[in-house]
Formats: structure tokens, sequence, C-alpha cells
């Protein structure tokens, strides 16, 4: 479980880590909060923010918006030729974001991301269990086909 923007909710839950905007608690701030055994992640946009966050120590990126979402304003849409920069920039796990879906998940893993975030692909189903499964099962057949086209991660 990652808890987003607190750092010492994270630590008083005992969660797997902390996900952090750009607007929260630095990395290296967050990191004496809940230790060196704690994930921590941070939202991108671009790729000065993304090099930032590596060099803080973040352990992984969230990137986007991949493309137009209407869960929350989350700023310009980067597209795929963006994320693809952004692979190329850092060496962390790239969590893809925004507006992801069925039709697109393996396009976005094709394009460089470990994983995604996705919230009204799966909220909006009818069997919200099927369909994070679906999600499961696309990102990781897209991942195999990712390796064996020689991508590395």
């Amino acid at each position: 479980m990652i808890v987003n923007d607190y750092a010492d909710i994270a630590l008083a839950v005992d969660a797997d880590g902390v996900h952090l905007g750009q607007e929260d608690l630095p990395v290296e701030e967050a990191r004496k909060i809940i230790g060196r055994d704690k994930l921590i992640g941070i939202s991108t946009h671009n790729r000065e923010q993304a090099r930032d966050a590596e060099q803080a120590g973040a352990d992984y990126i969230g990137f986007g918006p991949i493309y137009p979402t209407a869960t929350k304003d989350a700023g310009t849409v980067q597209g795929l030729e963006n994320l693809r920069t952004i692979r190329q920039t850092v060496s962390i796990p790239i969590i893809a974001i925004g507006g992801i879906n069925q039709s697109n998940a393996g396009d976005v893993i094709q394009a460089g991301a470990d994983g995604v975030a996705v919230i009204s692909a799966i909220l909006s189903a009818d069997d919200m269990q099927q369909k994070a499964l679906d999600m499961v099962l696309i990102v990781s057949k897209a991942r195999s086909q990712y390796q064996e086209l020689g991508g590395a991660r």
C-alpha cells in the first residue's frame, strides 16, 4: 500500500511507501521520515522533474498525464513521445498515469512505462475486479513483448 502525499501517515500505518506530488514534501525529507526500507514515488510532468526525482533518491516516478483525463486536473497531456524521452532520461521505474485504459495500456508499456496507474478505467466498469484483472494481463503481455524486442528494464 502506498499512501498519497503524507510520509508521516505512511509511517504510522506501516505502508509500503508514500507517493509525493511536486508541491509536497521533498523526497529527501520524506526519506528521513519513512526510512530506507519504504518506497518513495513522485509525480513528474517533464524531463527535469524526472531527473531531479531520481537524483533525490525516489524509487519510482509517476509520469503524465499520458492522455487526456477527466479524473483530475493533471496538467498538460504528455503523450507517448514524452514518455519515451523520460524512459531515456531515468533508470528508475516509471508508472504512467492519465487517461490509460484497456485500449491504450499496451502502447504505454511499449513506450517505456514499467506500469500504469488507472482510476476511471476500473472504477467505471460494471465488474471492477474483472477489469482490473484484464488490465494486469494487458500490461503483463505488453511488458513481455517489450522485453522480447530488446527493451531493457
